[in-house]
């Protein structure tokens, strides 16, 4: 690749956007040609917030009072603060829109803001000079294509967009367009999730300004509550849950430090090195050599001062992975035990900085690399294509591939079989799942006792753990994961473990369940759900109505229906 060639394109930002945009588009085809018959992740999506919209949507509770709860959800335990507030725009596409295709959208805001956002922080604030165009924008639409959690939103990928806009106020240069991007944010993110974090962050920057330079800088500050007091107020429903009522929870028996010092070092460096699955960068294979080696040359050439914003961010990125970290070190765990909302609220999410402090340095490593000559400019484009291709390969269509389809998962056609069959109103009977996530039965109008939910009353907690008590008892790891942290309210079998989503071609079989089927009974639960056969269901009240499965549609499931029997 010539050098005249390489100056040339790195000085034509209209072809250098074209192209930026017409990667995302590529990336971002597969949820449009394939829709529903395309895979995307399950964990932290399907399984959960996917199914909660449309089960919030068709509660009727999207304007409730503040007190309602979701009928549909863990017996109507489910308080309407554990969903999503009216005021987030991520509800309003599930309202307008069919599931895919409000997917897609979200998909598609998330990517290009993330895009614009980096892109105009490193031109505005990073790499300012012309020169730095090509690398500004393909790190940005490297940014952009990262594996974020697609419920997040903006949470964690739209970092860049405000603090280009935080940093323009600050240095006086704000105009509208600064204000209303801290303005809209709020709706398209979430506060406990990423930017309670992130305006932390930026409230310390404010306190650095305040003491170092003597300067209130009113406009900066006025910026921070602004959109602090934005979030309190899209947030609202959660906030009046969690902290005004104060009504015991679920997240009240949180035990999160446990780790030894050994394992708090290890996961130190996991965290370093791989990422969280909520924050993903892919960061591995591509950025973290190119850092380490620029860091290296840093060194050996002695150009500290030249390159400290660098330093600082490779010093403020392992930080971040070390605080994460040692916020599950059991020496915080006294100190946790008084104080309950260190339990209730993870503060170990700092580490949502990470995607933003990683492709700013990738930006400036590959920027320090530019300036070596020719060797290092080409260099520096074989990166850039090497980590777009990481992601590429990253991409939820190829990633999940041997998952089911969201129509496969869903199975809508093989679960409105099931409710006919059963015959009467689903508002008059509980189901309950057994190797199969609840999130499918709730999609389907199905009204559940078990749920995966971020928080609910204690009291839930302690009535459903009757049903399955036995089975934790038989399996140490199963009783601590739901007793210390407790949001998969599942019906746990000893003998399926953690795993949720036996296939239709799994030959699993459960022989020796032991469930209170009093308990169960109690609680309104009618019928079972399960993915595998329970061959001792007589011993638990349970006799097998039928098995659907439809081999001609490609649902995932055999589902094996198990009416409930009083004793």
């Amino acid at each position: 690749m010539s050098n005249r060639f390489l100056s040339k394109l790195a000085n034509n930002e209209k072809i250098i956007l074209l192209i930026s945009f017409c990667i995302i588009a590529i990336y971002l085809l597969p949820l449009y040609i394939f829709g529903e018959n395309t895979h995307v992740r399950v964990h932290d999506n399907l399984d959960s917030n996917v199914a909660w919209y449309k089960t919030l949507i068709n509660s009727g509770q999207l304007f409730g009072p503040l007190d309602a709860t979701i009928p549909q959800i863990m017996n109507g335990n489910l308080p309407r603060g554990a969903l999503e507030s009216e005021f987030s725009l991520i509800v309003w596409l599930y309202v307008l829109f069919p599931t895919m295709v409000a997917y897609a959208i979200s998909q598609t805001l998330t990517r290009v803001f993330a895009f614009i956002g980096m892109y105009l922080l490193l031109k505005t604030h990073v790499l300012k000079d012309k020169k730095w165009l090509m690398i500004n924008a393909l790190v940005s639409v490297c940014f952009a294509l990262t594996p974020f959690w697609p419920s997040g939103m903006l949470s964690t990928l739209g970092m860049p967009l405000a603090l280009w806009a935080f940093l323009s106020i600050r240095s006086g240069k704000g105009t509208w367009k600064h204000w209303i991007t801290l303005i809209l944010l709020p709706f398209y993110s979430s506060f406990v999730l990423g930017f309670f974090f992130f305006l932390t962050a930026i409230g310390i920057l404010w306190l650095y300004d305040l003491i170092t330079k003597k300067r209130f800088n009113i406009p900066f500050f006025g910026s921070l509550c602004l959109m602090t007091a934005l979030y309190l107020i899209v947030g609202y429903r959660l906030m009046s849950s969690l902290v005004i009522k104060g009504v015991p929870n679920s997240r009240q028996e949180f035990v999160s430090s446990r780790l030894s010092l050994a394992s708090t070092v290890r996961l130190t460096f996991k965290n370093f090195i791989i990422g969280h699955t909520h924050d993903l960068t892919m960061h591995t294979f591509i950025i973290l050599p190119l850092t380490l080696i620029i860091l290296g040359l840093i060194i050996i050439n002695k150009k500290w001062k030249e390159e400290k914003s660098f330093i600082l961010l490779f010093i403020l990125n392992f930080a971040l992975s070390t605080w994460y970290a040692f916020w599950f070190f059991k020496g915080w765990r006294p100190i946790k035990e008084n104080i309950t909302f260190l339990r209730t609220f993870n503060f170990a999410r700092f580490h949502f900085l990470r995607p933003l402090v990683i492709y700013v340095s990738f930006a400036m490593g590959l920027g320090i690399l530019w300036k070596m000559g020719r060797f290092g400019r080409q260099l520096v484009v074989l990166l850039l294509i090497a980590q777009l291709g990481v992601l590429f390969y990253f991409n939820d269509a190829f990633l999940y591939k041997n998952q089911p389809t969201v129509k496969q998962f869903f199975a809508v056609n093989q679960f409105q079989d099931i409710k006919k069959y059963i015959g009467k109103n689903p508002s008059s009977y509980r189901v309950i799942s057994l190797g199969l996530h609840p999130s499918i039965a709730q999609y389907n109008g199905f009204y559940t006792l078990d749920s995966y939910n971020n928080y609910y009353p204690l009291s839930y907690k302690y009535e459903f753990r009757q049903i399955i008590a036995s089975e934790l008892d038989k399996k140490a790891s199963l009783k601590k994961y739901y007793d210390t942290w407790g949001n998969r309210v599942y019906l746990f079998s000893s003998e399926l473990g953690k795993k949720y989503d036996y296939r239709s071609y799994s030959k699993k079989k459960v022989k020796h369940l032991e469930l209170n089927s009093r308990a169960l009974w109690r609680m309104g639960g009618r019928y079972v759900l399960s993915s595998v056969p329970i061959l001792n269901a007589k011993q638990n009240n349970l006799s097998l109505l039928k098995t659907f499965h439809d081999a001609a549609s490609s649902t995932a499931w055999k589902i094996y229906l198990y009416q409930v029997h009083p004793e």
